[in-house]
């Protein structure tokens, strides 16, 4: 650091020093009153030590959402609100368009009865419902884990099968291909129809569509937030009994900026 640098360097240390005085006086003059702030330190996305999360540059991670460590998060894959996925003794891995809903979460096992080290792997076109607790598991391609299920280690749950809301599968379960299982231990309940299986991958493409309207949303600066605010109320529509008191004819919205391929609904 040359010589301006280290000047500059000094001029902010002392105004940083400065502003923390200022502070610790104005607690001592709150006394009993004294309410202390805290700054909050929350980052999506957190290295541990050499452990690094890989997000793809196409893949939707919600601001309240963490993800820390050993963390490989595919394309169209979208991790939404306060999800946590925490790779930190071991590798979590999630591949293409699948879909972590809001408030689940998704750790790796250290080691379990035979004492192996488990990672938690999610294929393709998965989706994990929310509230969900995935631990040192592996969910293969489209596959589907319904609300609230947890999942210990060692399970495997294979493609095209589906595990029911607020099912407890036990470590080391396998749930076959085409096979719904539900309860407290989960067990076999029956078969999936047709239907239900292209339910399933389905339900993945909606996510995926979905995601990139978070995206745009969550992308857009406070300037352009407000605006909207504005026209939002400008062409907020009342039910025909008040427009016609007022003798209104209201306009038509028109359409939000969205990614190329998506539409904002219509009005009804």
């Amino acid at each position: 650091m040359g010589t301006l640098g280290r000047a500059i360097y000094t001029v902010g240390f002392w105004i940083r020093e400065t502003g923390q005085a200022i502070d610790r006086l104005g607690s001592r003059i709150q006394g009993n009153y004294l309410f202390q702030e805290q700054v909050s330190r929350h980052r999506t996305l957190m290295n541990l030590f050499d452990k690094v999360p890989l997000v793809d540059k196409d893949a939707f991670v919600a601001p309240s959402a963490s993800i820390v460590g050993d963390v490989h998060v595919g394309q169209k894959s979208s991790i939404w609100y306060g999800c946590v996925l925490r790779g930190d003794v071991n590798y979590i891995s999630i591949g293409t368009g699948t879909n972590i809903q809001d408030n689940s979460l998704v750790h790796v096992a250290k080691s379990n009865l035979s004492g192996k080290v488990l990672p938690t792997l999610i294929g393709n076109n998965v989706t994990v419902g929310h509230s969900a607790v995935l631990h040192g598991c592996t969910i293969e391609d489209e596959t589907f884990v319904g609300m609230g299920a947890t999942l210990l280690d060692g399970v495997v749950v294979e493609k095209n099968a589906m595990v029911a809301a607020g099912a407890l599968v036990r470590q080391n379960t396998r749930i076959p291909t085409g096979e719904v299982w539900g309860g407290n231990p989960a067990k076999f309940l029956r078969k999936l129809t047709d239907d239900e299986i292209a339910f399933i991958s389905q339900s993945a493409t909606n996510y995926a569509t979905l995601a990139q309207v978070h995206a745009a949303e969550n992308a857009k600066g406070f300037d352009k937030v407000e605006f909207e605010k504005v026209l939002r109320k400008k062409f907020a529509r009342r039910d025909e009994e008040y427009d016609s008191v007022l003798g209104v004819v209201r306009e038509t919205p028109p359409e939000l900026n969205l990614p190329d391929n998506i539409k904002a609904p219509k009005a009804s």
